[in-house]
């Protein structure tokens, strides 16, 4: 099978849109304050209630990857329908800093990890790595839920469908 074959009939599977994000600590702790770092994806999912556990699949090497193989508290904002334009932000490659891409993004900082959550948005779950899993060119992160919320936003979920961004039919 051939990877465009293969994409093309995972393609046809739909996904919730989430945005991962952690802090990067400061290089020296004399010096300015760490980063913060984001990434769209759309691979993710609940593992099991008891514990409370979801995955998120990173491509190896990338920099959240390299990130939570050092820092293993995250966060997961749910998109809503109404926060394509956040999907799009940091679903970019190549970028150097993220740091432009949070300023104007309403936001809070989760008590339990010191990442960044979004607002308005459908749920957020804060996480600390349990376990990390190579598979082919991704690793699987499976993270224990520390805090989560579900604040009542409007609108459906945001999904992700044949290469495009969609919403859901009321």
């Amino acid at each position: 099978m051939s990877e465009d074959e293969f994409r093309a009939a995972m393609s046809r599977l739909a996904a919730g849109v989430v945005l991962v994000t952690a802090h990067e600590a400061a290089l020296d702790p004399e010096g300015p304050r760490g980063e913060d770092v984001g990434m769209t994806a759309t691979s993710f999912m609940s593992v099991s209630l008891d514990p409370p556990l979801v995955m998120v699949s990173l491509r190896e090497g990338s920099r959240m990857d390299d990130l939570l193989d050092e820092q293993p508290l995250w966060a997961v904002s749910v998109l809503s329908d109404h926060q394509r334009t956040i999907a799009g932000r940091f679903a970019m490659k190549g970028r150097v800093s993220d740091r432009l891409l949070f300023e104007d993004l309403p936001h809070t900082r989760g008590e339990a990890t010191g990442a960044l959550l979004v607002d308005g948005a459908l749920a957020t779950l804060e996480c600390r790595t349990e376990r990390r899993v190579t598979a082919g060119d991704h690793t699987l992160v499976i993270g224990r839920v520390l805090a989560s919320t579900s604040p009542g936003a409007d609108g459906g979920p945001l999904t992700y469908f044949r290469g495009r961004y969609r919403q859901l039919a009321p």
